[in-house]
């Protein structure tokens, strides 16, 4: 049997704000609409089911987090009707989970209803906490509504979890999941008094903090979505732990998370700076659930324009959010140009593909930001280039791209070195990565087929008096430029085997693009490691109006013996810089690059 948790605890920790109980209110009609009330589970975009590092489905289907969550809300409220739905969701959903200990996914739950009935098992195995998570909120909040024949069920469904959290490898680069890993095993431990599993929870997360503050980062960088969900579950823990030592540890990783989030928040556009390690979305204003979860943890000393009642999402609106105040004023203002630079993970001599740390380096101005990382890729989601500029109400973004077939292509390599609002870059190709993301589809034999292949800088946001031009009679370089900012964009060198590259060369008019074109022809095998060289190099600076005629560029750079060294005098500065740029494996070319700011 579920053991039981004190009646006056519980109370306090179901006891919900006003706040939050008008956004409940708000919200659950909403979400009744999609209920489907023969699969008894809510219905939701196929692509809203997925991990960024999976292959998504088309169309609508019922999704397995979204009806817990949405069964732990029902039961929030104060109908018993909703109650009712609530306990049908989750006599559905535990039945989902794979219950057969002869298989690999055994403890694991399908992202939606329509994959179990397929056959087809969940290879994801975030879907262990995914289903543990919202089950532990039903079973420490909500005990007493629970249906008596849900109780030991959901007691073994998160077991069966917990095992399966344990039996995978506990890998501290993968943060978000190692930390919501550590949430399900700690609070499994505690609520269900599994005393075998305490210890384990326990050295877990003694791991965990060893880890992310000997590094003083996150491997996942400066991802709006890795950062928003580590921040929750740390304060999910901090909210429903007990154990005075493990607070204290999970305290500080939570005060380092907000450190992390709050000095790259641009405030006088409202949105978060790049480089980030992957997003679903630049533009915050198109996230509000994550606009909200700021809003909510700042309180007053933060004014993020989000309307009320803050739409935080059911998997989040319950949880307590509580920005630590040094943090929230920076996120309330930049009240004077700042860089930040952090190592986001340290090298290691001692390991192939890591002998180069992974720094971000980011340029908070009144104007704009500028946020670049000095070694990464170019796959789906990736933003190793962004700057924003603009108003909180009409917020613009660059950013850069590596465009296979139109498509993102992660075997793109992105090196750059920046100092202030300057950076100089380059994009190449390795030999053996993935296409869309670096672990999916990888490269066969360093071979790919394209008819085109681009580097694209490209636009977003409200482009509306947005232009770009030419830098010059007879020059490559581009302008792009608006009321509010202007960046140049100047080429350094490139080529495609003998071939330069083809820079556009866009006339005055709006534009949301320009590209660099290493191949554009008919479809055809390129063997990468044939290649002489396949990069694109290039600087960009943000030029205020106010210095007036752009000043002539001051850039060196000589291709030798497979590699690129090059200099650019930018803001006073020499940045220099030697890549790979002849085609070879990712390891070899992320250990061989060198920068500095002279």
């Amino acid at each position: 049997m579920v053991s039981p948790i004190g009646a006056t605890a519980a109370a306090a920790r179901n006891a919900l704000s006003e706040e939050r109980r008008r956004y409940l209110q708000a919200t659950l009609p909403l979400e009744d609409r999609r209920f489907d009330p023969f699969a008894k589970m809510l219905v939701v975009p196929a692509a809203s089911t997925v991990t960024h590092q999976s292959p998504g489905r088309t169309g609508d289907v019922r999704g397995t987090t979204a009806s817990l969550n949405y069964a732990v809300a029902l039961l929030d409220s104060d109908e018993r009707w909703r109650s009712e739905r609530g306990n049908e969701i989750l006599r559905v959903v535990i039945g989902l989970q794979d219950k057969n200990r002869s298989h690999e996914t055994f403890g694991l739950w399908p992202w939606y209803l329509e994959e179990a009935s397929a056959g087809n098992a969940s290879t994801d195995v975030t879907m262990a906490e995914h289903g543990a998570l919202p089950l532990l909120m039903a079973l420490g909040l909500h005990r007493e509504r629970l249906a008596k024949d849900i109780l030991d069920p959901a007691r073994e469904a998160i077991v069966r979890a917990t095992g399966a959290i344990q039996r995978r490898p506990f890998d501290l680069d993968q943060t978000q999941r190692a930390v919501s890993g550590v949430s399900a095993l700690l609070l499994a431990a505690q609520e269900l008094k599994l005393a075998d599993l305490r210890p384990i929870a326990r050295e877990r997360l003694r791991q965990l903090h060893a880890h992310i503050i000997g590094q003083q980062s996150f491997a996942e960088y400066n991802s709006p979505d890795a950062i928003v969900s580590v921040i929750r579950e740390f304060s999910r823990l901090l909210w429903l732990l007990k154990d005075g030592r493990d607070k204290s540890l999970i305290s500080e990783m939570h005060d380092l998370a907000w450190k992390h989030l709050a000095t790259h928040f641009h405030s006088p556009t409202r949105q978060w700076a790049g480089p980030h390690s992957w997003t679903a979305e630049t533009n915050l204003r198109k996230r509000p659930t994550i606009l909200a979860f700021i809003q909510s943890a700042c309180g007053e000393l933060a004014e993020l324009g989000v309307p009320q009642p803050l739409p935080l999402g059911l998997d989040t609106y319950r949880i307590p959010l509580q920005c630590p105040r040094k943090w929230a004023r920076l996120i309330a203002a930049l009240e004077s140009p700042r860089a930040v630079k952090e190592t986001f993970v340290a090298a290691d001599a001692a390991k192939d593909g890591k002998r180069n740390p992974v720094v971000g380096t980011t340029w908070l101005h009144p104007r704009f930001a500028l946020g670049t990382v000095n070694r990464g890729d170019l796959g789906s989601g990736r933003r190793p280039l962004l700057a924003c500029w603009g108003m909180a109400s009409a917020p613009r973004f660059l950013r850069v791209r590596f465009l296979k077939d139109d498509s993102d292509f992660a075997s793109a390599l992105f090196f750059s070195v920046q100092h202030e609002g300057a950076a100089l870059a380059v994009v190449t190709l390795c030999t053996h990565d993935g296409t869309s993301n670096p672990t999916l589809a990888p490269v066969q034999n360093g071979m790919i087929r394209a008819s085109s292949l681009k580097v694209r800088f490209e636009c977003e946001g409200e482009l509306a008096d947005c232009t770009m031009q030419a830098a010059g009679q007879g020059s490559k370089g581009v302008i792009i430029q608006d009321r509010d900012a202007r960046f140049l964009v100047r080429p350094v060198e490139g080529r495609f085997g003998d071939a330069a590259v083809e820079w556009d060369s866009p006339s005055l008019r709006l534009a949301s693009h320009f590209d660099i074109t290493l191949y554009h022809g008919p479809a055809k095998d390129h063997k990468l490691s044939d290649l002489s060289a396949a990069f694109a190099a290039f600087t960009i600076e943000e030029w205020p109006y106010d210095l007036g005629n752009l000043a002539a560029g001051n850039i060196e750079a000589q291709v030798k013996e497979g590699k690129l060294r090059a200099r650019a005098i930018l803001g006073g500065r020499a940045l220099d810089f030697e890549a790979h740029v002849k085609p070879t494996s990712r390891v070899a070319m992320d250990d061989a690059f060198r920068s500095a700011v002279l």
